[in-house]
């Protein structure tokens, strides 16, 4: 057995019935949709034609959600339902960034992820979804696909069906009949301008709390609705230099008249913070490791720094982490509650584990509890490996953002903890004295930052297949994060730390160039957290 939809765009006239009856069968809140309409005007005048298409969760046969939930909130059920259980989820959000269709949220009441559920207690019961009940043309026909005598097997026999991004290797379980791409690819068509979904103009998430804040402080609920409509009235009216695909109205272009509303930065600062503070633990521990192995004597006192900054770095990653839950008060369910397949649990047993050994080396030096070191280290030194890429590897899990899906993204960030590792030694010394260990610093910090280059270069000029990872680029290089990314990241971070080291190589220039290149890692990677997220999915 394995459920599927089928919307029948021959049919659906629009009327929004599956989205009040959805909303009315699980109660969802205002702002938030399980299932909507998305209506797409083609044609220029009188040649004309609205496209509506039913947009919810695809039922994936191999769903990313699923896989890259830490807690098994989001699991697939024997008959192809993939349900989720909001008593586990933590609202870490990264189902929303795994799902290529935009089909989950955070439910404002109660700041857990939420989605179409196939209405799996009616189907327990032998009744069909509500959507389907409420559809006054049979629009949407729903039941087992594996059953030859069902309709929707019967359709799918004899009609061609399309799906949305099957690029992506998901195997969606949600097929459309005379389904148009201008609907069914996000850049189709832009952004959506002022028109039918104003009131929900500000978003969802971090976005609507913000806007909360804003209409609670001032107590004047004209004056935020003005200043909406104001902003929505001006990106209308002006050509969006980050989509290329922008027209106005009059062009005869498809353009989208009524879309779900953008759930903004799903990752904020918090995730891009808890990027480079990782990379620092990392990286404190792996350079006295480097400089052991070649042999130099590495003093206590240093060691007992190595330790002690890479648990700090690893405190503030930790929080970071935390204060990213939309329920922080169950974070604890990563590590009690493991869903192996995801990343997210291996990282935070990564960085439990790799925090007990550094507490197990730091004790062994300071207390000379006599444990073999040389072993230790070399074990510790896996986890900070570990610890320094997975992220890289959260990301891909990611399948709704392409850019991520960068083969050199695990290279990216070992370099960065190296880099990081290096710098903060660099401007330690200024307290604990330099030691002849650390001549290396300075050929190490040249040598990673000639990497890093050559990996920016890489991760931006590759080809990229598909059109969301291209516009990520030109927003990167010539769009709104150009002056961060060329005279921060690429000049102040990389360029000008390269010429101080190789040419200056005094201690004051070897620190400046070491603070320059910890900004430049602060940059690049609040770039490339919040770059791929300003794509929209649906």
């Amino acid at each position: 057995m394995k459920y599927g939809f089928i919307i029948d765009n021959r049919k659906c006239i629009g009327c929004h019935a599956c989205t009040t009856a959805c909303k009315s069968e699980h109660d969802v809140p205002v702002g938030v949709n399980r299932t909507y309409v998305k209506q797409i005007e083609k044609g220029e005048f009188p040649n004309t034609r609205r496209i509506f298409s039913v947009m919810r969760c695809n039922h994936c046969t191999d769903a990313p959600c699923v896989e890259i939930c830490p807690v098994e909130a989001l699991h697939t059920r024997e008959d192809g339902i993939v349900d989720f259980d909001n008593n586990r989820c933590i609202g870490c959000k990264s189902c929303m960034q795994a799902c290529p269709y935009d089909a989950l949220y955070i439910d404002p009441d109660n700041n857990t992820a939420a989605k179409c559920n196939y209405c799996a207690h009616r189907v327990d019961v032998g009744r069909e979804p509500a959507c389907v009940s409420v559809c006054p043309e049979h629009a949407i026909i729903a039941g087992d696909m594996e059953n030859p005598n069902t309709e929707i097997s019967e359709l799918l026999a004899r009609q061609a069906v399309k799906v949305r991004k099957p690029e992506k290797g998901t195997n969606p379980n949600l097929f459309y009949i005379d389904g148009d791409d201008a609907s069914l690819i996000p850049e189709a068509t832009a952004k959506s301008g002022p028109g039918l979904w104003n009131s929900q103009a500000r978003g969802v998430g971090h976005y609507a709390k913000a806007a909360e804040k804003m209409l609670h402080s001032n107590g004047d609920v004209d004056l935020l609705q003005m200043t909406i409509d104001n902003d929505m009235q001006a990106a209308y009216q002006r050509k969006d230099s980050e989509n290329p695909n922008y027209i106005d109205v009059l062009t005869g272009k498809a353009r989208r008249v009524y879309d779900t509303p953008d759930k903004g930065i799903l990752w904020g600062w918090e995730v891009s913070a808890y990027v480079f503070t990782k990379a620092i633990a990392a990286g404190a521990f792996l350079i006295p490791f480097l400089a052991i192995i070649l042999g130099y004597e590495v003093s206590i006192t240093a060691k007992l720094w190595s330790a002690g900054i890479s648990l700090v770095g690893l405190a503030l990653t930790g929080l970071f982490l935390v204060m990213d839950l939309d329920r922080p008060d169950r974070f604890l369910n990563v590590l009690l509650r493991p869903q192996w397949n995801s990343w997210l649990v291996k990282g935070g047993y990564t960085i439990t584990i790799f925090g007990l050994l550094v507490t197990i080396w730091g004790a062994n030096t300071f207390f000379e509890l006599g444990i073999p070191e040389i072993p230790l280290l070399w074990l510790t030194a896996i986890f900070a490996i570990l610890l320094a890429v997975y992220t890289a590897f959260l990301f891909a899990q990611a399948k709704g953002r392409d850019f991520w899906q960068s083969p050199t993204l695990p290279l990216h960030m070992l370099v960065h903890s190296i880099m990081a590792g290096a710098s903060i030694f660099v401007l330690a010394a200024l307290i604990f004295g330099n030691e002849n260990w650390m001549s290396i610093l300075t050929n190490t910090i040249i040598i990673s930052l000639i990497v890093n280059l050559f990996t920016l270069v890489t991760e931006l000029t590759i080809t990229h297949p598909t059109t969301a990872a291209k516009t990520v680029v030109k927003m990167i290089t010539k769009g709104r994060y150009k002056n961060l990314f060329w005279l921060v990241t690429v000049l102040l971070g990389n360029l000008i730390p390269l010429a101080l080291l190789i040419f200056g190589n005094t201690e004051p220039l070897t620190i400046g160039a070491s603070v320059l290149v910890l900004i430049g890692i602060i940059a690049t990677e609040k770039i490339w957290v919040e770059a791929p997220q300003r794509i929209p999915l649906a």
